[in-house]
């Protein structure tokens, strides 16, 4: 036992004179987890999933586009429309109403061509052409709100199957159970849950974050038409 014990000795004094270091076994790093083999064993829910999210930051970043153009705000717009109709430039303020090119901008350009007609006539004019602006902001929102509640659902749908699924290979396995046949088919599973809580969170984000800014935008219409309505009341100067 003693020689044995010697001899160990003497193998790692050389090995440590030859290299500096003693020479140790390599352990096996554990097993580390990486998203795209995630994103793989989830199966086909997955790749729905995926197109689901696409779809929903392409309409998120292009809606946020378009309801910025649309929420520029010109403090002398008002200002300037007034004075074109003091002075009977209607044809000018027009012009100015399509330069702008906004939503609070057409539907005071729609209330301009209505000058002359009955308060009312004007008034509903105006409000019909800003239901339609607003209709134009929220395309694709309901699009994205579906997202929001239906992408956990799709995760759900396939943590079901991938478990049913895992329990039929255990089924047939018979007495060959193993233990990794069951965790592997469960995480397997629970790959697609998570993936629709992350698409389904972002997207409510999103839809509420959108419906902010648009009705930021409508509270800037409904100023607008007060101000031009109340243009129009105003009383002629002599």
């Amino acid at each position: 036992m003693m020689n044995l014990t010697l001899l160990a000795a003497q193998t790692a004094i050389g090995d440590t004179l030859a290299g500096g270091n003693p020479v140790l076994t390599p352990v096996s790093g554990e097993a580390q987890m990486n998203l795209w083999d995630m994103a793989l064993k989830g199966g086909w829910i997955m790749a729905v999933l995926a197109v689901l999210s696409v779809v929903c930051f392409y309409i998120f970043f292009e809606r946020l586009a378009v309801i910025r153009k649309a929420g520029k705000d010109d403090p002398m717009f008002m200002e300037r429309i007034r004075d074109y109709i003091r002075t009977g430039e209607i044809k000018s303020a027009i012009n100015y109403c399509r330069i702008t090119n906004t939503p609070s901008a057409r539907m005071i350009e729609k209330g301009i061509t209505r000058m002359g007609r009955p308060v009312a006539d004007v008034q509903a004019a105006i409000e019909n052409t800003g239901n339609i602006e607003v209709a134009k902001l929220e395309n694709g929102l309901p699009i994205v709100a579906t997202i929001s509640g239906g992408a956990p659902m799709i995760g759900f749908l396939g943590t079901v199957t991938g478990m049913v699924q895992a329990f039929w290979e255990m089924a047939n396995a018979g007495n060959n159970i193993d233990i990794t046949l069951l965790s592997g088919g469960i995480y397997e599973a629970m790959i697609t849950t998570v993936g629709g809580l992350i698409v389904g969170i972002a997207a409510m984000f999103a839809y509420n974050y959108l419906v902010t800014r648009v009705d930021k935008v409508v509270s800037q219409m409904e100023a607008r038409t007060m101000a031009f309505m109340d243009l129009l009341n105003e009383p002629v100067q002599k």
